[in-house]
């Protein structure tokens, strides 16, 4: 299979001119070469942090606080998962998975709710769908062991040092919600050691140093966070110290659309294009363990392929940037996964 039109290649998105060459579901080469197509083909994305679960409950509680709506064992969209039957969950998770690879996105990182059940539920939703996922079980030890790992909701939410133990003994992914509503559970997840962490909205200099010396990955939601009323991440002041990556939170509240998390991550603060889809992609990849996010030889064909000649896209003078701020589900083309 070959691909052609302009190229953002490799990690700097280096856009280029010329063909991408698959075989065996791989990367075979980036060939510069000429061609009159006008599509732009871009690695597919990664969504670094999402609650699919919740898409049994779009658009329920408008105008309640962040524990009103989601904190645990009783916050809103804890009291409408336990009421959904299991098909009812499976058909709702399903569509926004099926949305979710029509608009480019390869993986996901799924903190999902439900114990055992709920990781048993969300691969079934899965089933018939090319969208990777890293599951990380919540509630129990047993779900980490049945999942990719455990997804914390925060260190003001009770004593992880045990879960984080056994799910560093399996050798699996920890993450933890942080610095959410306030400063004050940063540092305790800091201690706990995680893989990665979770919103940082409120983070102080010094616990973004911690960050820095630590090497910790963080996923923003600029969306959630806005919706819910806690303020803004500082995307800059991370982005300059750790790895950023962007994922779009709890379906309850945003469409899994990483085109729109992309555009308004890139208005919001005052970071590049590139640095934007980097978030949007390789640095979602990198986060979670993948091998995804980039197109250079030797990679895994995850790819969308935009009509750079669309009413919306044609005329862009930086494809880059027009991917980013102006790009969305209408322009896509192709996606191969």
């Amino acid at each position: 299979m070959h691909l052609e039109g302009t190229i953002l290649h490799g990690r700097d998105f280096e856009p280029i001119e010329g063909r991408v060459v698959v075989e065996n579901g791989r990367v075979e080469a980036v060939e510069r070469t000429e061609t009159e197509s006008t599509d732009v083909v871009c690695p597919a994305f990664v969504n670094a942090h999402t609650h699919i679960g919740d898409s049994v409950a779009k658009e329920a509680g408008a105008g309640l606080s962040l524990d009103d709506l989601v904190a645990p064992p009783d916050g809103l969209k804890h009291r409408l998962l336990r009421a959904a039957s299991r098909e009812e969950m499976v058909a709702a998770m399903r569509r926004s998975l099926r949305f979710m690879q029509a608009t480019g996105t390869a993986a996901c990182v799924e903190f999902r709710e439900g114990g055992v059940p709920g990781v048993e539920t969300f691969a079934a939703a899965r089933e018939g769908i090319d969208v990777d996922a890293v599951v990380l079980g919540r509630e129990t030890e047993d779900a980490m062991h049945a999942s990719d790992g455990f997804g914390a909701s925060g260190a003001r939410d009770g004593d992880f040092a045990a879960v984080r133990g056994a799910t560093r003994e399996a050798g699996k992914l920890f993450g933890i919600h942080a610095g959410e509503r306030d400063a004050d559970d940063v540092d305790a997840a800091i201690d706990l050691a995680p893989d990665f962490l979770v919103h940082m909205v409120h983070a102080t200099d010094d616990q973004i140093e911690r960050v820095a010396d630590s090497e910790l990955p963080v996923a923003v939601c600029p969306r959630s966070n806005l919706v819910t009323n806690v303020g803004v991440p500082p995307i800059r002041r991370l982005a300059e110290r750790t790895t950023v990556a962007l994922g779009t939170d709890n379906v309850m509240l945003n469409s899994p659309s990483m085109f729109r998390e992309m555009e308004f991550a890139a208005k919001l603060s005052d970071v590049s294009a590139e640095t934007v889809l980097r978030m949007a992609t390789v640095d979602g990849a990198d986060l979670a363990g993948l091998d995804c996010g980039v197109v250079e030889a030797g990679a895994p064909a995850k790819l969308l392929v935009l009509d750079g000649d669309s009413d919306n896209l044609g005329g862009a003078k930086d494809p880059v940037r027009a991917v980013v701020r102006r790009a969305g589900q209408a322009d896509v083309k192709r996606v191969v996964l």
